[in-house]
């Protein structure tokens, strides 16, 4: 989570195109394994370790500040939110279940990048439902 946190930060430092920061920034947190901390919000561990909690408000306010930016420059759909973003990516770039784990990352990128694409503002189509917060998914 940490490197991951920090990936974000590098990417709020970018100066230029804030999409593009963007992407580097989901491209990063699914080279660092993001999905792999699905099982461990729902384990029995600590949710609640003062380093956990720190990690995590850090990732999710520079996460927040990336969107923030790429949507105030009109590059990003006003209508998705951290939540929907970080499922996006941890869905993605875990394995299909029944697969191997191994030659999977090949397919990874381009998935993320097909969800890039549909990011990108203007919006082609309304979403159904609302979006999704970080407190929706550790309530899930």
């Amino acid at each position: 989570m940490d490197r991951t946190a920090l990936a974000a930060e590098v990417a709020l430092e970018e100066t230029g195109d804030a999409f593009e920061a963007l992407s580097r920034f989901v491209h990063a947190a699914a080279d660092e394994r993001i999905s792999a901390l699905c099982p461990m919000i729902q384990s029995a561990f600590d949710k609640n370790h003062p380093d956990l909690e720190a990690a995590r408000e850090r990732l999710e306010d520079q996460t927040a500040a990336i969107m923030e930016r790429a949507q105030r420059a009109g590059q990003l759909r006003d209508d998705v939110s951290v939540g929907d973003l970080m499922l996006a990516v941890s869905q993605l770039s875990r394995p299909p279940a029944g697969t191997q784990c191994v030659g999977v990352d090949r397919f990874v990128h381009r998935h993320l990048q097909l969800l890039l694409d549909g990011l990108r503002a203007p919006a082609r189509s309304d979403l159904p439902g609302t979006s999704v917060t970080m407190e929706d998914l550790r309530r899930a």
